[in-house]
């Protein structure tokens, strides 16, 4: 081994030693920089809280389900006349006659 190998081996378990002295006084250090580190999360939480404002919504909660009552009734009748006009080969508002859903229902429980 040259002698720059050996001033490698040499100052290696010095540095070690060194680490290791240095190791508990990195972790006390390092407490006291979580507990305050914690403490300015706390902080900084209670402060977004603090300057949060209410939201406001455009559309009430109350308003979106009667829209969504809408358009779901609108969605079944569309798909109605498609189905009856296009598909079966009738006139679209004939789906929404009650006579065709009477003949309907007769067709299917079979009276005459």
């Amino acid at each position: 081994m040259s002698t720059d190998q050996l001033e490698k081996v040499v100052e290696n378990p010095n540095r070690r030693v060194q680490k290791n002295k240095q190791k508990p006084q990195k972790e006390e250090s390092q407490s006291t920089e979580k507990q305050t580190r914690k403490q300015q999360k706390k902080k900084q939480k209670e402060e977004k809280r603090n300057a949060k404002r209410p939201r406001r919504r455009i559309f009430p909660i109350w308003l979106r389900f009667i829209l969504l009552l809408i358009f779901s009734a609108a969605a079944l009748v569309a798909g109605l006349m498609v189905g009856y006009g296009v598909l079966g080969d009738g006139n679209p508002t004939d789906a929404l006659r009650a006579e065709t859903w009477q003949h309907i229902i007769d067709i299917i429980v079979k009276q005459e």
